[in-house]
């Protein structure tokens, strides 16, 4: 049996694992937290390095993809850098292809509800989930990135793609050298809820992004709103069917009862397809293409659930 595992920064009580079958090979998945300490994080990648097939990043990414160029997140490159044997992935790979589907995915399944209520998203953090973007963009929502509010704490949204664009190329060459948890929630950082910008939320009515920023910044009431993002547990769910939301459609699939991240998921078809060679996402268009294509014979794809 093949072996993948996520080894996140991320608080550990969203440890999982479970088997799950990839194009005919059993692939045993599992997602580890180290609660914020990332030393211990680089040792685990050091004293696995060789004995698993693939490795995913959880907690944080090596770097950010936007507009087909690769920014380095320099302040986190030392979790792997000891890595020789086994593959690493931090869930570009599959941010880049599968969510791209997202807006189409919600046409399919709730378009004549969409009509009712608009199509309107907030994108929490544009320049992590460039995918999402595109796949809103295209499908002509009107749209608003939470990028400097909810990642840099400052009040301005944005609401082009070439605003986000241009942020990329002016802030994250800066940002990317900064220690990351302060603008991203590690450990038990990830379970506390600061809500803020209740407007923003109401004036939308898809919520699409990295599922920590969303439980984290979302008002206590979203009724009738939908959620899409990943990395769902119980909890997460519980808490988006409290607070009144309608739908959640999860990029990644849901696996004995919740849906793990891009970066666990790209690590398991790593494994499971045998690949030994680094994965280089500074020139990645090669890797994307297959990626993509080994999506649609998996047949991978968007999962929408109606809580409320």
């Amino acid at each position: 049996m093949k072996k993948a595992i996520s080894i996140s920064i991320g608080s550990s009580v969203r440890d999982k694992e479970t088997t799950i079958n990839i194009l005919g090979e059993d692939v045993h998945i599992s997602r580890v937290g180290t609660d914020g300490d990332m030393q211990k994080a680089a040792q685990m990648y050091r004293d696995l390095d060789g004995k698993v097939d693939a490795f995913g990043v959880g907690g944080t990414d090596l770097g950010l993809y936007v507009d087909k160029k690769w920014y380095p997140l320099h302040s986190v490159q030392f979790l792997v850098k000891d890595v020789k044997k086994t593959p690493v992935v931090d869930g570009c790979g599959l941010k880049t292809t599968l969510e791209v589907g997202a807006a189409k995915a919600l046409e399919a399944e709730i378009a004549d509800y969409l009509d009712e209520v608009g199509r309107k998203v907030l994108v929490m953090t544009a320049v992590d989930r460039y995918g999402l973007l595109r796949s809103f963009v295209e499908a002509d929502y009107e749209c608003i990135f939470g990028d400097m509010m909810f990642s840099l704490g400052l009040p301005i949204p944005l609401y082009r793609e070439r605003a986000v664009k241009l942020m990329a190329a002016v802030l994250i060459p800066i940002v990317g050298r900064l220690p990351f948890e302060w603008f991203y929630p590690v450990g038990e950082a990830q379970n506390e809820r600061t809500p803020k910008y209740e407007n923003v939320f109401k004036r939308v009515s898809v919520i699409a992004g990295d599922c920590h920023y969303i439980t984290r910044y979302m008002p206590d009431n979203l009724k009738g709103k939908v959620i899409v993002t990943n990395t769902t547990t119980p909890h997460d769910v519980e808490l988006f069917t409290n607070a009144g939301v309608k739908y959640l459609l999860t990029t990644t699939p849901v696996l004995d009862g919740r849906s793990f991240g891009t970066n666990m998921m790209e690590a398991a078809i790593i494994a499971a397809i045998g690949r030994k060679e680094p994965i280089d996402y500074r020139n990645a268009d090669e890797y994307f293409a297959l990626m993509s294509d080994l999506i649609k014979k998996i047949g991978f794809k968007p999962q929408l659930r109606k809580l409320n």
